[in-house]
């Protein structure tokens, strides 16, 4: 069991628009290392949600607490990321360098040589790094932006739907790779995903949300996939997707 301070904590956490709840109150602890998954459907209350855990969208009651000093890095899903923007790799990962006027300092993009390099190294996109962000792949494109995200070494990242545009091949290396930073570098991750396969392989918690029915289900990941309200939203996919969680494994090692 972890004894690391929370990142990020919300108590009594009721989330919604114009003093209206759309969701019941949850509670959650995030702390370095872990991968939290956030799964619904479309039109579950992810995105409102992420947004108020973010600090974005102020809750109607509760209260969000955060390590301080801490540092967020922050993926958008890719529809929202305009390609046709002109711009190297390079150039795209050195903006997650800029916080208020940093980029009035001369010094900035020297200082920063350095950061993003490690971050492309990180993502395994080292290679790409002179090539125009437009030309790419969608799988490299999610890649260079997970390296934006890196560049600023944040402890928290957060991930809005990461492979809604990708092939299953690369969706799988994604999943791969996001874990391997987490291992590596004792990256806390929140990932907002309809796709629910890679919470038993690769989550360590799992935030359950559905607005419909009125629930909001928070814990560790082999928890969650067991919970009635899990089994009875998601049926044959829950059954589909059972399988050895992080959680379970660590259990069957010890």
């Amino acid at each position: 069991m972890t004894t690391d301070a929370p990142l990020l904590t919300a108590r009594g956490l009721t989330v919604g628009y114009a003093g209206h709840a759309i969701l019941p109150a949850l509670d959650l602890a995030v702390r370095p290392g872990e991968s939290w998954a956030l799964v619904g459907r479309n039109g579950s209350g992810k995105t409102t949600t992420m947004r108020a855990l973010l600090g974005l969208l102020p809750p109607i009651a509760g209260r969000i607490e955060r390590g301080a000093g801490l540092r967020i890095g922050y993926v958008p899903q890719r529809a929202t990321v305009d390609a046709s923007v002109p711009g190297r790799v390079v150039d795209v990962v050195r903006a997650g360098l800029d916080h208020g006027w940093t980029f009035l300092d001369p010094r900035v993009p020297f200082r920063g040589n350095a950061a993003v390099k490690r971050a492309l190294d990180a993502v395994d996109a080292a290679d790409l790094r002179r090539q125009h962000f437009a030309r790419l792949s969608e799988g490299q494109k999610q890649r260079v932006l997970i390296a934006r995200a890196l560049v600023a070494e944040p402890a928290l990242m957060v991930l809005d739907e990461p492979t809604s545009a990708l092939d299953p091949v690369s969706e799988e290396g994604i999943f791969a790779l996001l874990d391997r930073l987490r291992r590596a570098r004792r990256l806390a991750l929140l990932i907002a995903s309809h796709q629910l396969s890679y919470v038993p392989r690769f989550a360590t918690h799992a935030l359950l949300v559905d607005r419909e029915h009125g629930i909001s289900l928070a814990g560790s990941a082999a928890d969650v996939l067991d919970a009635p309200e899990f089994q009875a939203r998601y049926g044959a996919a829950a059954d589909a997707i059972r399988g050895l969680t992080p959680a379970r494994a660590e259990a069957a090692d010890g």
